[in-house]
């Protein structure tokens, strides 16, 4: 479910809330795992390739992806790059992203529902307009599917 909302600024929030069918631990887990988050990290149509993943989970670490259209050269991929503000296992990640429209901030929490199943909300503040379209929220969207289809391969 998402809720975007504008500011007078022009950038806006987004909070979606997902429950997975894992453990807290294993959902923690994938998100900081290059190993793991090749398997799901981006849109459906993409891939991101684990030699294109730098994960340094800690405050002040980098968190940086590249997401490559399906058949595409890494060259032509979408450039990510954060640094981690807060990591406080297995809860809570933060962590900041600079575009031309100012600092973004995605924040993460982690719920342990106790039996088997996790919430995540995943909090956006300075959402620039483009990232809050239907598109691109039928992307991110996409992308939390494909982690619930990889979640479901490992928790059986």
């Amino acid at each position: 479910m998402t809720n975007p909302t504008d500011t007078t600024a022009g950038l806006g929030e987004l909070t979606i809330t997902r429950v997975f069918d894992a453990p807290r631990e294993m959902v923690f887990g994938a998100m900081l795992d290059p190993e793991q988050l090749t398997h799901f990290w981006g849109p459906t149509g993409t891939r991101t390739p684990i030699e294109c993943i730098v994960i340094e989970p800690w405050p002040g670490g980098r968190f940086e992806t590249t997401m490559v259209p399906e058949g595409a050269p890494i060259d032509d991929g979408f450039v990510m790059k954060a640094v981690f503000v807060e990591v406080v296992e297995p809860e809570r990640v933060v962590f900041k992203q600079d575009l031309p429209t100012g600092e973004m901030t995605t924040a993460s929490t982690y719920t342990d529902l106790g039996d088997g199943r996790t919430r995540v909300v995943i909090h956006q503040t300075n959402l620039p307009p483009e990232y809050s379209t239907d598109e691109a929220q039928a992307g991110f969207n996409s992308s939390l599917d494909k982690f619930a289809a990889y979640l479901a391969t490992r928790a059986r």
